[in-house]
């Protein structure tokens, strides 16, 4: 267990992750892990991978960075909504609407929107285009979330945006019922980011539904739906239908809709919603999709048809059924902000869409983050996720023993999360993440054995210690056998694991 941190001739960090966790009693809970687990862990690894930035080496930025985290951990978190888009439609009107000067590509749904968002950003890049990306949420830092030409951007760049926009959110704050959330002023942070960099387009993916999610203050020219499943039912629906409604709010007045495979009864709302604001629509399956799919090294080789024709011997490095999907979507969406299959007939440039897409990933999606035992992190949180990993998961690894390690969220499907992986795992290791909205290590323990049964459950609060007992009985499979370890169940989860495994 060299890649965990454990000496015996120093003092064990682990300890002081929980101690500084405990002490963030101000912060928002997610903030502070992630923060901790920065703090104690990034010694560990070595340069942290540009699409997931460690702590800024330089104290003072490091500094300053943690107190505008701080500052915005104040405010409403992200699963504390008020269905509104009046207080970021103010804040856009104090800063002179910097939504408005340039294009943008919206995207929703329930799964797949990071994905997508960064193949649809790899594609725009490779043509050219300046590009902006605003992301949730993150996977270890809070500047994942505001991407500039395909990177998130600097520590020192984030708190300028803020600073810059600070006097102005006050401003709103003050004349609004309820203050601006966290959401709404990383939003508007980007926004503002986006139009003083500037940028050619930015790629959205909204926070949670659409309608009156913050980001939806933009009248994107292309609106991208994913594939809707249950999730956020406390908020959006308990329908595929009733989270559709809500989903279809980006759709606007003349757009083009790239719409991924749906329920019937989805994709009835939102091809209606369609209609009513006289949209084009492209439909997966139909005017676009997969045509072919192998399994490669790395990843898969694809042909994809588009709405300007097929596109053969497309190598993505992602695995999964699901990911080659998003790239259909994305090449689709991409094809529509160029106007191809409307003011032209000619499809893009094969060997820039290849350049592309050989380029792309997708960090906390079934990622590789250590061999002999391969360990590998998917941020999967809802059951239609969790099927798609499975999936994938089985075609990707020649895997003879799997193990899981699950620490999932208290109001999400948990049940039908682990009945998805149940026929992959040949045990599971329950824990919990430092989120507070984490479930119960034994809470989860409980419902894992009803679904697997006592023998191939193994409960270990600390994520450390799961980690641990995972790769040893991943180990029991012997050095050149197939013994593996899946970390999945939250975003949060999939962060501090990368932390301890030393990435980042």
């Amino acid at each position: 267990m060299s890649d965990l941190p454990h000496e015996n001739d120093q003092p064990d960090p682990l300890d002081s992750f929980d101690e500084l966790i405990e002490a963030e009693t101000t912060r928002d809970p997610d903030l502070a892990v992630i923060e901790a687990g920065s703090r104690t862990l990034r010694t560990q690894g070595g340069q942290p991978h540009a699409d997931v930035p460690g702590r800024p080496e330089d104290p003072e930025v490091d500094k300053a960075l943690r107190e505008v985290e701080a500052e915005l951990a104040t405010r409403w978190g992200e699963t504390k909504l008020e269905p509104s888009v009046s207080r970021i439609a103010a804040l856009m009107d104090v800063l002179g609407e910097p939504q408005r000067s340039y294009p943008s590509l919206h995207i929703t749904g329930t799964n797949g929107k990071t994905s997508t968002a960064r193949m649809i950003e790899a594609l725009l890049g490779a043509f050219e285009l300046r590009t902006g990306r605003y992301t949730s949420p993150h996977v270890q830092s809070i500047t994942e979330r505001i991407s500039l030409d395909g990177a998130p951007i600097s520590a020192e760049r984030f708190i300028e945006t803020y600073q810059d926009i600070k006097p102005y959110v006050e401003m709103v704050d003050a004349a609004q019922e309820y203050r601006l959330s966290f959401f709404e002023v990383l939003t508007g942070m980007a926004y503002a980011a986006f139009a003083d960099a500037p940028i050619d387009v930015a790629v959205v993916e909204v926070g949670m539904g659409g309608s009156w999610d913050a980001t939806n203050v933009i009248d994107a020219d292309v609106a991208v739906i994913t594939p809707i499943a249950l999730d956020h039912t406390d908020r959006l629906g308990e329908t595929p239908a009733e989270i559709a409604g809500e989903k279809g709010g980006v759709i606007k007045q003349g757009a083009t809709v790239i719409l991924s495979q749906q329920p019937v009864e989805a994709a009835q709302v939102l091809l209606k919603r369609a209609v009513e604001v006289d949209a084009t629509v492209a439909r997966e399956g139909l005017e676009f999709g997969v045509v072919a799919r192998q399994v490669a090294v790395g990843g898969q080789l694809l042909t994809l048809r588009g709405l300007g024709g097929e596109y053969p011997e497309v190598y993505l490095p992602l695995h999964g059924a699901y990911q080659a999907h998003n790239a259909a979507v994305a090449l689709a969406a991409v094809e529509a902000f160029f106007g191809v299959g409307a003011v032209r007939a000619e499809p893009l440039d094969i060997d820039t869409v290849r350049k592309a897409f050989a380029a792309v990933s997708s960090p906390g999606r079934l990622e590789v983050v250590r061999r002999s035992p391969t360990v590998v992190l998917d941020a999967a949180h809802n059951p239609a996720g969790a099927v798609a990993t499975a999936e994938a998961v089985g075609e990707a690894f020649d895997f003879t023993r799997l193990i899981g390690v699950v620490g999932a969220s208290s109001d999400k499907n948990v049940r039908g999360l682990l009945e998805a992986f149940e026929p992959i795992f040949a045990e599971v290791v329950v824990t919990q993440n430092s989120s507070h909205r984490a479930m119960d290590a034994d809470e989860l323990a409980a419902i894992a054995v009803e679904v697997f049964g006592e023998e191939r459950v193994q409960v270990e609060p600390r994520l450390p210690d799961a980690l641990e007992a995972a790769i040893t009985l991943a180990e029991e499979e012997g050095e050149f056998a197939g013994g593996g370890v899946l970390v999945t169940g939250s975003v949060i989860t999939v962060g501090e694991a990368r932390l301890l495994l030393g990435k980042g």
